[in-house]
């Protein structure tokens, strides 16, 4: 089993919509959250103006989160994560949120930097969460295999601080199952014409890669469906085919996205067994 970990919130402004410190015992790196609209509070704050990798949150115009994966090198343009953060990003101009990791000495060189943006944004794109708005893949650069290793570390140490922050960005959409069945099973639906698999996450309700959903909604079909159904719009095919695992808010919000119409999920999503979900609970 995987061992507990500790991480400390430092709630800069006193209070959790504000910049948040982030921060882990034996380890130098140091995360920080900070809302768009708190930015002009940082300049005396050593840290962000050292070297480092940055993400800018924000949605696109059908609500779909969004992230840029940066970074700055301080030694470079005497700048560091502040000051490239402050300049134009077309990509994404209008993020809300970023979160930056550097280090308490400003020790990550052009090496490291430019492994972990490679990293982070590749994991990104994996995890599909986001759309990762980065025009270009970020080279992954040359390093040893202990400076790897270490940044590797790194990696796994600050997706965890990324989601202790609320930012699902690094967080898988399904659930593992080995080989005797997880605790949550893959579920099934088919419902006039509709055929789709999913399964139950601790943010909601995942369908599938490759389910069929309605062509079509009645008019007592809930908004949210409806705003799924736009929200989503382009991972679903010609075919009413979904093209990549979508998250949705509950196993009812997928139901009536997958058919169309107002529904339980929790009376129509089964086990293969014929198992409703309901009973599940």
């Amino acid at each position: 089993m995987a061992r507990g970990k500790t991480i400390s919130l430092f709630m800069m402004d006193a209070m959790p919509e504000g910049r948040v410190k982030c921060t882990y015992s034996m380890w130098k790196g140091i995360v920080y959250k900070i809302p768009r609209t708190d930015i002009g509070k940082c300049k005396d704050i050593a840290q962000v103006n050292y070297s480092g990798v940055y993400f800018l949150f924000g949605t696109d115009i059908n609500g779909k989160e969004q992230v840029y994966v940066g970074q700055a090198n301080s030694r470079k343009n005497g700048k560091g994560i502040l000051g490239r953060i402050l300049e134009p990003h077309k990509s994404i101009n209008d993020w809300t949120e970023v979160v930056m990791l550097t280090t308490s000495d400003d020790s990550f060189g052009a090496t490291e930097i430019s492994y972990l943006e490679n990293r982070f944004c590749n994991l990104a794109k994996e995890v599909g969460r986001y759309d990762v708005v980065n025009g270009n893949e970020p080279p992954l650069g040359n390093q040893s295999e202990e400076l790897e290793s270490e940044m590797e570390d790194a990696i796994d140490i600050t997706k965890m601080m990324i989601g202790a922050l609320g930012y699902k960005v690094f967080s898988p959409k399904r659930m593992p199952v080995d080989a005797k069945g997880s605790n949550e099973p893959v579920l099934y639906m088919e419902r006039s014409g509709t055929k789709a698999s999913g399964q139950r996450i601790p943010d909601g309700f995942v369908v599938f890669k490759g389910s069929i959903i309605s062509k079509t909604t009645v008019k007592s079909c809930p908004e949210i469906a409806i705003k799924y159904r736009q929200k989503y719009i382009n991972s679903i095919d010609k075919n009413f085919v979904l093209k990549e695992d979508l998250v949705f808010s509950s196993p009812s919000s997928a139901a009536a996205f997958v058919g169309g119409s107002s529904l339980s999920g929790n009376e129509l999503w089964k086990t293969k067994e014929g198992v409703p979900l309901k009973e599940l609970q």
